[in-house]
């Protein structure tokens, strides 16, 4: 098992027949807690780096089914059902109302949480993601990032069947037709200047179906949130932190 940063709370969780290994940072502090979802194939270890620069509020994660300490799940799932699973769960810690921030294929599964659950999602954060996956296997280009191949962050923890299912869960999935419903939930979306897997563009097309999205087009490659840990912890702190109707300036 990775060495996972910043000693947060290890638990096992059940939920619709699937058991996912749950990380929390500093359980209780703040208000209102973060949710964070990775991208394909990450376990809680890779996100460690940045979750733990959060401070000042609960920050957890999970591993996906066949990731880390996960194991796989028995059938496939879709988006809807890991949706449903994610809020079940985040009622069981306590966290009827909730911020969700997502990375690639993670940011994905964050807009189907949102735009399913739109009155337990505080404010949300999109990073590195897409509005519509035309095909199953979005994440795998990022073994040839530039931020990955200097990182040396690797992928060795998910099993061929946890990324296929993770795979098939996105594949063909469009969050376009919702986004628009989102109008009222405050949204920050990152985006990679050099990130040649989800380009900027995806970004844009995201700011422009939810209004009052703020759009931010960031250094570094597709693994920024990542390579880029404290400042975009920083960044999110604020956006979070900021009043109501002032997260653009924040």
């Amino acid at each position: 098992m990775s060495r996972i940063s910043g000693s947060p709370d290890i638990s096992m969780e059940h939920a619709y027949g699937l058991t996912l290994r749950v990380a929390r940072w500093r359980v209780g502090r703040g208000e209102t807690p973060l949710l964070f979802l990775n991208g394909i194939g990450a376990d809680i270890a890779a996100a460690a780096p940045l979750l733990a620069q959060m401070h000042g509020r609960e920050v957890w994660t999970l591993d996906m089914p066949g990731v880390g300490g996960s194991p796989d799940a028995l059938l496939p799932y879709g988006a809807p059902t890991m949706a449903a699973i994610l809020v079940e769960i985040a009622g069981r810690l306590g966290h009827e109302r909730f911020d969700l921030a997502g990375f690639s294929w993670g940011g994905a599964l964050a807009q189907q949480v949102a735009v399913q659950f739109p009155s337990r999602v505080r404010r949300l954060v999109l990073m590195a993601t897409t509005p519509t996956v035309s095909a199953p296997g979005i994440g795998w280009a990022a073994l040839l990032d530039d931020d990955m191949l200097a990182s040396g962050l690797k992928l060795p923890t998910a099993t061929p069947l946890g990324l296929a299912y993770q795979s098939m869960a996105m594949a063909g999935w469009t969050s376009a037709a919702l986004l628009p419903t989102l109008k009222h939930m405050p949204t920050l979306v990152l985006m990679g200047a050099q990130d040649g897997v989800v380009p900027a563009c995806h970004g844009e097309m995201i700011a422009e179906l939810i209004d009052g999205a703020v759009l931010e087009v960031v250094p570094g490659s597709h693994l920024f949130p990542f390579t880029h840990a404290a400042v975009i912890a920083a960044r999110i702190s604020d956006f979070l932190d900021a009043p109501a109707g002032r997260q653009a300036a924040a």
